[in-house]
């Protein structure tokens, strides 16, 4: 499916359904979960080496975890542009940024689109952020694409689900699949050169789930 089909489907199994079914459980949870703020204090102490006026996308930004964790940490000016399968996350997730305290010098785009088929040129962004969508997609296919779409020696942060029993819980809850750590390895270094691949703290409720993966494109 692309983005435009994506636009119109209505059906009631479909991916845009199924997301936006979800959208208002993910809001609470990231509400109350403290994902946010293991993010920001991620970003604020391994800082994207970013220009000013750098050209960043959210991959799958949901309703808007690490759309505003950039927002609030990013030092210069950017231009960050979301993008979402699900209109009614894309909804929310502007609805958060349009309420949070942030840089007013950023800019922010919302768009619909597919994380498979991204509506961008080659070499559009200096750098891609994504989390909760590598699950959804075939590993190999989604990295390829979010390495399309990156400038030469850009970055992407991602952050993977680790295989534990929570996670299990929430792929049956969310109907996704978590990759094995060899694939996520594997698959990142036919694309990137891994700059690190961080654990969060286990005392830190996103490090029963999530690591965070910063690689570079080569």
């Amino acid at each position: 499916m692309n983005h435009s089909e994506a636009a119109t489907t209505s059906l009631p199994d479909s991916p845009v359904s199924i997301y936006d079914r979800f959208t208002s459980l993910y809001d609470l949870m990231f509400r109350f979960n403290r994902y946010g703020a293991s993010v920001e204090r991620f970003l604020r102490e391994n800082p994207l080496p970013l220009p000013a006026g750098a050209r960043v996308l959210d991959a799958g930004c949901g309703t808007g975890l690490l759309t505003l964790a950039l927002l609030r940490v990013l030092p210069r000016p950017a231009r960050v542009t979301a993008v979402d399968l699900s209109r009614r996350s894309l909804a929310t997730a502007r609805r958060a940024v349009n309420k949070s305290a942030h840089d007013p010098r950023h800019r922010v785009a919302f768009l619909q689109a597919d994380a498979l088929s991204l509506p961008f040129p080659d070499h559009t962004f200096d750098a891609v952020v994504t989390s909760g969508v590598l699950e959804y997609l075939p590993l190999g296919e989604g990295l390829g694409e979010l390495a399309r779409v990156l400038t030469p020696g850009g970055h992407l942060l991602f952050l993977p689900v680790r295989p534990a029993p929570l996670s299990r819980l929430l792929e049956v809850m969310f109907r996704f699949k978590a990759h094995p750590p060899q694939s996520v390895e594997r698959e990142t270094r036919r694309f990137f050169r891994v700059i690190e691949h961080h654990r969060f703290n286990p005392l830190e409720p996103i490090g029963w789930t999530k690591t965070a993966v910063l690689a570079q494109k080569t």
